[in-house]
């Protein structure tokens, strides 16, 4: 697995590159803007040279970008529909401007609607983005949920709907979240169970189509539908489980990105949680 973390793009979205290599990153997840705004500056060709330049000195392997979380192309309402979609095209020209490998979004929440409109919501509006933007090598993929509320993506079969129903695997792939998996009630703490989640990975997804790992700890029970990051082997998860996944052949070349909160003293935990995953490797 190629270890990484979602490092700030303050002060420029070259900036990352620095963070990163400074915690010992072999990938790398960013915002391209401001992640709770709909609005940003556009990146002008200097931008792009400069991060592309810092992208190439650092030797960090793949790069993804994360989408803004105020986007939900599940919502019922149509002018929030319109305002996301819109907003997710600017997302998709971003990353793709910048040369990035993955697009990683949240599905959304149908807010009342029910799973099968939502998700019939976002198959519409993932369907005419690309069909808007033909040669796009950015792979959009979708990233499963906890289950809190009326979000969806929480079960495979879920994530397995949105990508049958858009029916393009050249554009599209799955982003896995290992805390809101054991959230939704998928085990990975020991080898049988393991086997038996990746075997539903597999079976409804397509275990190649799984591109990039988030990897966090769960600080609530399996099942509870609670998303709560904590540090790799401090949660419910445990080394153990992430032993199982990082020692997987079948991932040694897909990203696995923390998204865990800073330590108690306030410090980045990156570069120690890093060190723990590093030690689970065999």
């Amino acid at each position: 697995m190629l270890f990484g973390a979602h490092e700030s793009i303050s002060g420029g979205h070259h900036n990352a590159f620095e963070r990163a290599v400074a915690d010992g990153c072999q990938s790398l997840q960013i915002f391209t803007k401001n992640a709770n705004r709909w609005n940003a500056r556009d990146l002008t060709m200097q931008d792009r040279e400069i991060f592309l330049k810092s992208w190439d000195e650092s030797k960090i392997g793949p790069v993804a970008a994360h989408d803004s979380y105020l986007i939900n192309l599940a919502s019922p309402k149509d002018e929030l529909y319109e305002k996301s979609k819109k907003a997710f095209f600017t997302e998709m020209t971003r990353a793709e401007f910048l040369g990035l490998n993955f697009l990683i979004f949240h599905p959304g929440s149908h807010t009342g609607s029910g799973i099968k409109a939502g998700i019939e919501r976002i198959v519409a509006a993932l369907s005419e983005l690309i069909d808007t933007t033909p040669g796009y090598k950015l792979k959009i993929l979708v990233e499963n949920t906890a289950g809190q509320g009326t979000s969806i993506g929480s079960t495979f079969q879920e994530v397995a709907d949105i990508l049958e129903g858009v029916g393009d695997m050249e554009r599209m792939g799955v982003c896995y979240d290992t805390c809101h998996a054991f959230a939704a009630g998928y085990d990975i703490r020991t080898a049988d169970t393991y086997d038996d989640t990746m075997r539903i990975v597999d079976d409804l997804l397509g275990i190649e189509n799984v591109r990039v790992f988030h990897l966090n700890d769960a600080t609530k029970k399996l099942g509870s539908r609670v998303d709560r990051h904590t540090q790799i082997g401090e949660g419910m998860i445990g080394k153990e489980g992430f032993k199982h996944l990082v020692n997987d052949r079948r991932f040694s070349d897909v990203p696995g990105i923390l998204e865990t909160p800073p330590l108690k003293s306030g410090e980045d935990s990156y570069k120690q949680n890093l060190a723990v995953l590093r030690k689970l490797v065999e």
